[in-house]
């Protein structure tokens, strides 16, 4: 599974897919949107789940074009948007999550919970123990 996100959005990315790893046993990777073309997106066919974390700020628009990208080589889409991205993407998707439109200062803190229970759904999906996913310590026994 791939998460894409620019800005704020990125470390958000990463975080969900470190999450899904660490909670679900799923390959998972966090990708600056911008670097899709480097890499990436050979992985991108009709089985790749890919996660887009895209409020509307100032990288919206460049956001959606990696949809695009996506969504052209049939790539599964999860559009983790807002009220105005909704509005503004006219691109199918296999989901959209719409939350509401925040103050960019407080969005990463909003846009963390939907990655975060993804995880934990899929987890749970899957049977696997969230409170105590194997070979994770929940503190750091080792220097």
């Amino acid at each position: 599974m791939l998460y894409l996100g620019r800005g704020t959005s990125y470390p958000i990315a990463m975080e969900g897919a470190l999450k899904l790893k660490e909670i679900s046993y799923i390959h998972a990777e966090g990708y600056a949107a911008g670097e899709l073309k480097h890499g990436p997106i050979a992985l991108i066919d009709e089985n790749m789940p890919v996660i887009v974390i895209a409020p509307h700020d100032r990288f919206f628009e460049k956001t959606v074009s990696n949809m695009q990208e996506v969504a052209a080589r049939g790539g599964r889409i999860i559009f983790i948007t807002d009220e105005r991205g909704a509005a503004a993407s006219d691109l199918s998707t296999m989901a959209t999550i719409v939350l509401p439109d925040v103050d960019e200062v407080i969005q990463p803190m909003i846009f963390t919970l939907p990655i975060q229970l993804l995880a934990y759904h899929t987890a749970v999906f899957m049977g696997t123990d969230v409170d105590q996913p194997r070979n994770l310590a929940k503190s750091v026994t080792v220097e």
